[in-house]
């Protein structure tokens, strides 16, 4: 009897695994909209002069690729109304521009014109506080103890209040993996950060980078992951709508969605040992 029991169980398990099938959801479409990444980061020690905007719009869940939007005109300019003009690389959506001037705390406005309609947003460029050369390596860490983690250290400032994404990359992920934190509870001091991964081996290679940001942006950014389902990247599908700082003027009930940013960049890599 146990034997007959035990044909029983076998048989089902492999008509359950002759049955399985991928299903796709059919699921509404809205009508596409336009995104802007405009993110002009200013690495230290560079002029930045060269910076990028890329034009996409919005596709279906299941699609893996953002089309390109081109044809057009995007400006941004200072405090001053010095203006610098954004050219397409043709037919790619990407737009760039080889004489920026970023300067910390200025006030810079982004306008975009395309298909009779213009977008507008505001932001200041963010200073950055420097990565420090001593990072650590533990070769026991994460949660359980069973991952390499590696710890740098930063400088607050503490005559302000200071918002940060750091972004992390290692060669066995796809993306950067971010997360975004504020000074409420290390105001002024000597700051660690955390990262590790369990793939993590020697001869790897650890791009860290340190963006400062504006808090209207650091709450942005915490939607944007919340939205994704994880505080590990903004990249993934997001089930709800986040809309940024940039507004249409001609049509209100066209917002675009992406964010109008301006941050220094600190950046340092780190060979596992």
């Amino acid at each position: 009897m146990k034997k007959f029991k035990k044909y029983i169980i076998i048989a089902l398990g492999i008509v359950l695994i002759s049955c399985e099938k991928v299903i796709d959801v059919d699921l509404d479409t809205a009508p596409p909209k336009l995104v802007v990444d405009a993110s002009i980061d200013w690495v230290k020690n560079t002029t930045g002069n060269q910076q990028k905007i890329k034009l996409s719009t919005s596709t279906g869940y299941y699609s893996t690729e953002f089309p390109s939007v081109s044809g057009a005109t995007i400006t941004i300019s200072n405090s001053e109304n010095t203006v610098f003009i954004f050219t397409e690389n043709q037919g790619t959506g990407e737009y760039v521009c080889n004489n920026f001037v970023p300067s910390i705390g200025e006030t810079y406005t982004l306008t975009i014109n395309l298909n009779g309609e213009t977008y507008t947003a505001t932001d200041k460029m963010i200073a950055a506080p420097k990565i420090e050369d001593n990072i650590l390596q533990n070769n026991e860490g994460g949660m359980a103890g069973d991952e390499v983690e590696i710890t740098y250290y930063y400088q607050d400032n503490p005559a302000e209040t200071n918002y940060y994404v750091f972004s992390n990359k290692n060669p066995h992920i796809a993306f950067p993996q971010y997360q975004a934190e504020n000074d409420e509870n290390n105001n002024g001091g000597f700051t660690p950060v955390f990262y590790s991964d369990k793939d993590l081996k020697q001869g790897d290679i650890v791009s860290i980078k340190l963006y400062g940001i504006s808090k209207r942006y650091y709450d942005y950014f915490r939607k944007i992951l919340n939205a994704s389902g994880a505080d590990t990247g903004p990249f993934a599908t997001t089930p709800t709508s986040v809309f940024g700082n940039i507004s249409n003027k001609t049509n209100s009930a066209n917002t675009p969605f992406g964010y109008f940013r301006l941050s220094e960049v600190d950046m340092k890599n780190y060979t596992i040992q």
